[in-house]
């Protein structure tokens, strides 16, 4: 960590720089979590968005727009956050002749960088005002629950006490927690989001639930390992017959950072919610 840009005095470079992006594998943390690289056991893709997204166009008028950027959840990297801000910075003095240009260089540079191919989609100011801030599902947070545990412990989760003339029923559950804090890895700065977990199975203890979410408080890792980490544990806790978990983190450094991962393939539409 000690090699990495943030944390580290920073020269702000205002001329294009693809140097700038800093990869990190995910494999050691897939290892740590007995992930095996080559059989994934879960589909998903970590969301990025960007609000401080500006060039000059041809005539050296400024252009500001807000960018969206999906990395595959099997991309060999994923991208350092502040070296990913630093390296969007870089585009703020660097005259482009439009709006399509910048989107082919964003999405060749950060493919490189992933070792995947990037999503890139730009957009105005006007067509983000249209973008919807979601309701949530049925929120667990009102739970009276009692703990003293703040990393991340999987003996948490339990299944719900049922009858057991519904012992073997299946159920499906939407839900969600605005509770989820973790500490970035390099600096411990705090990193705080919202957690929404989907499943169907057997039923999950609410309480535990949300203890469990809670556990992270003190957790330092990358949002996409938590968000990993939190799949992997309901799977393996509660053996669900399918679980999507999806996080959304509170923008900083004018990025946000909303990765999900599920046991079937889909593709998540990014609505923003109320901190967002």
């Amino acid at each position: 960590m000690a090699v990495l840009p943030l944390g580290q005095q920073t020269d702000y470079v205002a001329h294009y720089d693809a140097d700038l992006l800093f990869p990190i594998p995910r494999v050691d943390k897939w290892s740590e979590m007995g992930i095996e690289s080559e059989k994934l056991p879960f589909y998903g893709e970590d969301i990025w968005n960007a609000y401080e997204v500006s060039w000059l166009d041809k005539k050296g008028k400024p252009i500001v727009a807000i960018a969206e950027f999906r990395f595959p959840c099997d991309s060999p990297n994923i991208v350092e956050s502040k070296s990913f801000k630093l390296y969007l910075n870089s585009f703020n003095q660097t005259h482009f002749d439009s709006q399509g240009e910048v989107m082919e260089v964003l999405s060749a540079d950060l493919t490189k960088a992933a070792g995947a191919d990037v999503t890139v989609i730009i957009r105005d100011l006007d067509a983000v005002e249209s973008l919807v801030v979601i309701k949530p599902d049925y929120c667990i947070d009102s739970l009276d629950v009692e703990i003293n545990a703040y990393h991340p412990d999987a003996t948490l989760l339990k299944l719900a006490e049922v009858n057991s003339a519904v012992e073997d029923s299946l159920i499906e559950e939407s839900l969600v927690s605005h509770l989820l804090k973790s500490n970035c890895p390099v600096t411990s700065q705090p990193d705080w989001g919202s957690v929404h977990i989907e499943y169907k199975g057997k039923a999950i203890d609410h309480a535990s639930l949300l203890k469990y979410v809670i556990s992270f408080r003190e957790h330092t890792d990358f949002h996409e390992q938590c968000v990993e980490r939190m799949f992997i544990d309901i799977m393996r806790q509660c053996q669900p017959e399918s679980l999507l978990v999806s996080a959304r983190y509170v923008r900083r450094g004018g990025l946000d950072i909303n990765p999900y991962r599920a046991s079937y393939e889909v593709t998540l539409t990014n609505d923003r919610l109320s901190r967002q």
